[in-house]
């Protein structure tokens, strides 16, 4: 694969499973909105996250298309598709289902990886993470048959197990930036398009009045917002960085910024979605703590992230992304407590003025970036 390539159609039909899986995930905390409910999403979001990062990372060293690679790739798919249906009862009924189909899906990557890369250096790397796979799906099979606190546990474990097999020993992944940056990309849009479909859910039956349309209206210029927080100058400049380096370094970054650091980008567009959900659903009454720590706490946790993101990539903080995170944080309250519309016109005024104090503030450097300024430059905000 061509450093230049582009994400391949196949890779976007791929995607398909990945959108209806974060659904699950909203809709489990949706029908659930308490503290264990929004641990238990946040749980089965961070499986299915790794399982999707590992497919990323799979598509980006090998060509897909290639007749045998296709095939088993369709088996993978066809293994997430279950794993997504079992998500509703992940911690009940289907507990066991979920860990059989989430063993499938992990194997499979970890089979077609060793049979399609090119490099004997990516196979050992493969094998290596064989114990790890190997442990998470068993502790998540036997999961399925507890309950209760010690299901929790098992499943901690299990995901330990599983997010720390990258760090065992010196692996020499292939990365190619481009596809690699696009690929992440895509999928903060397909979250980011959960949201909006969360709104639409809200409001499905009801009667439109004016309340809930304004809510609408904020919840799609919020998550515009959260768009422009990542593609304007973030995404380009992660990209820069990514290309200035190569070999176990470049492998590095892309495994801390791209695999582990977008989890919690993920993870706040999806809890945005369940508070956006709720609020759409009822404007006219203050929102219960659990989707008021959701919405107000999920963009907290999207802006904190891109913090992690960028101290990772280039060694600096952003503090206008800090002081965003402080004051949505600060609206938990607020949103138990007034009207459900108005902490969503709060988060959102938020957001908005940090774009447009971004803008301003840094438009010359911004210029610069999205002029096709040098990596050295690219950070003067």
């Amino acid at each position: 694969m061509a450093g230049e390539e582009r994400v391949t159609p196949l890779e976007l039909f791929f995607d398909l499973v990945f959108v209806f899986a974060i659904t699950q995930v909203t809709s489990l905390m949706a029908h659930d909105p308490s503290w264990e409910g929004l641990g238990q999403g946040m749980l089965v979001l961070a499986a299915v996250w790794w399982t999707w990062a590992a497919y990323s990372w799979l598509t980006n060293t090998i060509d897909p298309d290639e007749d045998l690679a296709r095939i088993a790739m369709f088996a993978a798919m066809t293994a997430m598709f279950i794993v997504a249906l079992a998500v509703p009862q992940a911690f009940g009924d289907d507990g066991v289902l979920f860990g059989c189909a989430y063993f499938v899906v992990r194997a499979l990557h970890i089979v077609i990886y060793a049979y399609a890369s090119p490099s004997v250096d990516i196979r050992e790397a493969v094998k290596r993470l064989i114990p790890g796979v190997t442990l998470a799906s068993g502790l998540l099979i036997v999961a399925g048959t507890q309950d209760g606190a010690l299901q929790a546990g098992l499943w901690c474990l299990a995901l330990l197990f599983d997010y720390t097999a990258p760090l065992w020993g010196q692996q020499a992944w292939t990365v190619h930036p481009s596809h690699f940056v696009e690929r992440y990309g895509l999928i903060v849009i397909i979250a980011l398009g959960e949201s909006i479909v969360a709104i639409g859910l809200g409001l499905s039956g009801a009667s439109l009045d004016a309340g809930q349309l304004a809510a609408a209206a904020l919840g799609l210029l919020l998550a515009a917002s959260l768009w422009w927080a990542y593609f304007d100058i973030v995404a380009i400049v992660a990209e820069r960085r990514l290309r200035s380096l190569d070999g176990l370094e470049q492998a590095h970054l892309a495994r801390d910024s791209y695999s582990y650091l977008h989890l919690p980008m993920i993870a706040g567009i999806v809890l945005l979605a369940l508070g956006v959900k709720k609020v759409v659903a009822d404007v006219h009454s203050p929102l219960d703590t659990v989707p008021a720590v959701a919405l107000c706490g999920g963009v907290a946790l999207y802006f904190a992230a891109h913090i992690a993101f960028r101290l990772r990539n280039v060694g600096s903080v952003n503090r206008q992304r800090a002081v965003a995170v402080i004051v949505c944080l600060a609206l938990i309250p607020v949103a138990t407590n007034a009207d459900a519309l108005l902490p969503l016109a709060a988060v959102t005024a938020v957001c908005v003025l940090l774009i447009f104090y971004e803008a301003i503030r840094f438009r010359e450097a911004r210029a610069r970036v999205r002029g096709g300024g040098l990596p050295e430059s690219m950070m003067a905000r």
